[in-house]
């Protein structure tokens, strides 16, 4: 089952999605200029393979809501949400503001 809907941060909105999958779910909070997503995102990857895509994302692991996703503290983030501010450790809250 995908679940997608609204979420609105300081009068800013993102789009939630979860997608429940056997023994496991997805959840990623995002804009039209990055994310923030569970433990399945493989921040490596963006940031070696996918380099000169310049993907702004964040990690956080050991969430099963998207309340718990946006209330975390980032495990991980790409070399591009780097540059605009975001930091290991940062809220999720937090990060996505920084991507407005």
């Amino acid at each position: 089952m995908v679940t997608i809907e609204p979420v609105v941060i300081n009068g800013y909105t993102f789009i939630a999605t979860t997608v429940k999958l056997p023994k496991t779910t997805l959840l990623t909070v995002s804009n039209d200029h990055g994310y923030i997503m569970c433990g399945a995102l493989d921040v490596s990857l963006l940031n070696d393979k996918l380099k000169d895509r310049k993907i702004i994302a964040g990690r956080a692991v050991g969430v099963k809501t998207i309340e718990q996703l946006l209330d975390a503290p980032l495990e991980s983030i790409t070399l591009q949400a780097e540059k605009i501010g975001i930091e290991k450790g940062m809220i999720g809250k937090e990060a996505l503001l920084k991507m407005i």
